[in-house]
Formats: C-alpha cells, sequence, structure tokens
C-alpha cells in the first residue's frame, strides 16, 4: 500500500458558512478530492457514523456545537478508525491549542490560501495513509499467528495422545528407561500446547474474535478442581496446597473454560515459582458495597520486585526470574478477567511471597 494520498480520498468539510464550504469544496475538488459537507457539528458527527472520511476540515467556531466538542467526540469513539482533523480558525478567534489537546492534529486560519490549505491537506492523508497501513500489517500479524498457532496445535495434541497411550502400555511393554524418557517427552509437549493455547486465546481477544459462552460457575467446586489437577506438581517439590474455600457455595456467571485457564494459572505459577512452604488458595463470600466475590493465591515464594509488578501483567512482559516464562499468562490472565467485568491485582514483597487477588461480580 502506498503511503501517496489518493485523490479518492473523502474529505468532510464542516462549517456553518456556505461561502467557506463552497470556496474550500472548489480548492479540493479541483485536486481530484471528494468532497462532503456538513453545516454543523451535530450533522458531521452522524455522517462520519454513517461513512468515516479521510480527513475532517472543522470550522472552530460554530452555534450550538463548536469545533472542540465535534473534536472531543470524534476522539471519544472508539468504534472508529484513525480520522485526521484539521480545524479552521479565524484570525481574531481563541487559541487553537485546547482543540489540539482534544486531539485535532492540526490548524489554518481564515481566510485560507490554496497552497498551505493543500499542503496540510496532503500532509494530514499522508499521516492517515501511514497509519491504516500500519493498522492493516499489524491486523494480518496478527491472522498469521492466529492462523499459525492454530495449525501448530492440531499435530501437538496428536502427539499428546500417542504419548498418553505409549504411558498406558497401550502398544506394547515399556522398559523403565523408556517410560521416563516417553514421560519427559510427554511433559514437553504438554508444555508448548500450554503455550501454543495460551497464545491462540490472546489473539482471539486482541482480534476482537473472543466470545464468552457465559453460564452458572460454581467457584469452589472449581477451585478444588483445579487444586487436584495440580497438587501433583506441588507433591514434586514438597509444597502444600491449603485450600481455605469455606462452606458456601458460591456461582457467578462467567465462561468456566476461561475460569479454569485463569486460575489453573494463577495457581500454576504459585506453585511453579515457590520452592520451600505452601501455595494457599481463599475464597470469600461476596461483599455487599460492590456485590463482587474475592480470590486470593498466595504463595511463600520469593516475591516480586515493586518496579516489575507495574508491568506484570503487560503482554510478553516477563519477570526477572530465572523461570519465568513467554510473558503471556499473565497478560490473557488479565484479559480474561477484564472481559469478566472483574478486576486483578498483586500484593507482593521481596522474601515475602505474593498474593494474586481477583475480584468477579457475582452477576453480568
Amino acid at each position: 500500500m502506498s503511503l501517496q494520498s489518493s485523490k479518492s480520498d473523502k474529505i468532510l468539510v464542516v462549517d456553518d458558512s456556505p461561502d467557506n464550504v463552497f470556496l474550500i469544496r472548489t480548492i479540493l475538488e479541483e485536486e481530484g478530492y471528494t468532497v462532503i459537507a456538513a453545516e454543523n457539528g451535530a450533522y458531521a458527527l452522524e455522517k462520519i457514523a454513517q461513512s468515516p472520511c479521510d480527513l475532517v476540515l472543522l470550522d472552530l467556531m460554530m452555534p450550538e456545537m463548536d469545533g472542540y466538542e465535534v473534536t472531543k467526540r470524534i476522539r471519544g469513539n472508539t468504534e472508529l478508525p484513525f480520522i485526521p482533523i484539521l480545524l479552521i480558525t479565524a484570525h481574531d478567534s481563541p487559541n487553537v491549542a485546547h482543540g489540539l489537546d482534544l486531539g485535532a492534529d492540526d490548524f489554518i486560519r481564515k481566510p485560507v490560501t490554496v497552497d498551505e490549505l493543500l499542503a496540510r491537506v496532503r500532509s494530514l492523508l499522508r499521516l492517515k495513509h501511514s497509519i491504516d497501513e500500519r493498522d492493516e500489517i499489524a491486523r494480518q500479524r496478527q491472522d498469521f499467528v492466529s492462523r499459525l498457532t492454530h495449525d501448530l496445535r492440531t499435530p501437538l495434541v496428536a502427539a499428546d495422545r500417542i504419548l498418553i497411550l505409549f504411558q498406558q502400555g497401550a502398544l506394547g511393554d515399556l522398559s523403565p528407561q523408556m517410560h521416563e524418557v516417553i514421560g519427559i517427552m510427554a511433559r514437553s509437549n504438554n508444555n508448548l500446547l500450554q503455550m501454543v493455547n495460551t497464545l491462540l486465546e490472546v489473539y482471539r481477544f486482541e482480534a476482537g474474535r473472543k466470545t464468552l459462552a457465559l453460564q452458572p460457575v460454581n467457584l469452589r467446586q472449581l477451585l478444588e478442581e483445579i487444586a487436584k489437577e495440580l497438587t501433583p506438581l506441588a507433591d514434586e517439590k514438597g509444597l502444600s496446597v491449603n485450600l481455605d474455600l469455606g462452606e458456601e457455595t458460591i456461582t457467578i456467571m462467567g465462561d468456566r473454560l476461561d475460569m479454569h485457564r485463569l486460575f489453573t494459572n494463577l495457581i500454576g505459577n504459585a506453585i511453579k515459582f515457590t520452592d520451600i512452604g505452601s501455595v494457599t488458595i481463599r475464597l470469600k463470600s461476596a461483599i455487599a458495597a460492590d456485590n463482587s466475590i474475592t480470590i486470593e493465591v498466595a504463595d511463600t515464594g520469593p516475591g516480586i520486585p515493586l518496579e516489575e509488578q507495574t508491568t506484570l501483567f503487560e503482554r510478553f512482559r516477563q519477570g526477572s526470574h530465572k523461570r519465568s516464562g513467554s510473558g503471556l499468562g499473565l497478560y490473557l490472565s488479565h484479559r480474561i478477567v477484564e472481559a469478566h467485568q472483574g478486576t486483578i491485582l498483586v500484593n507482593s514483597e521481596v522474601g515475602k511471597g505474593s498474593v494474586f487477588i481477583v475480584r468477579l461480580p457475582t452477576k453480568q
């Protein structure tokens, strides 16, 4: 895609003066641009919502809704693609700095000159095209990674099933040495499969293709299930897994598979980074003030330095620990909690362990 402005670019001129609109339209149409007009801010916003344009030329001082408000609303609409805004202001009008602070990209003063107007229009359209190209490249990259990850998952699942058959003796008796080797292969394959699944979920969230399958989820039952699945890993390290779930049945509306992935990651991390002591899982009843429940995963591991805590849930942000992984697990956990309208945070002190705190609403 070329970064040069295309003469098929659509430009919206917003001005309450028909004479100003006629002048600007004449200049731009002579250059081959497609020009549409709006006589006020409200009409301009309607046109943009119906069909986004490539550039907005916006009069700053208009009755009812001025250029400041129009700029603010355009930039506040996250559904819109990036649209450059060129403010048009009279010499005696207030400073345009406020408009630039609200998100406008440039300004030009009346009366406009042909050369200056066309130069600013070309500059902003080049900006528009470069950003569109960047976004398209990012989208294609995400689609490629998503497809690649999906394709990688198929042979990994097949390998996992074959290795299980070997371990079960379905393909013949194995010597102790072969059992050990196949066990290592199975664990390595499973780790890789988990990484691929995590990456696939991350790109589903980022591409806006993630749909939650909401259903009643019994949190106490879910946490007991995950603790049972992960206890063998803790046993290998001599760690105890403690459950403090109370007796009350606590149910939320959520995607059970995502909830399982979330708490498997948090509890698995706690076991992974703890060498001595225990991992404790707590489930607290709904808080009347905000009608939410709290799940805590606490460990007696080395703790997380304060400077790392602020970026812990960022994408591909790896910790300084030698066992740190891809940097996607906590990012995905954050996206899952966010999708369920909850919050996740960490309290940690070096040498005293960490507590990951998840708060989820009891109703979606």
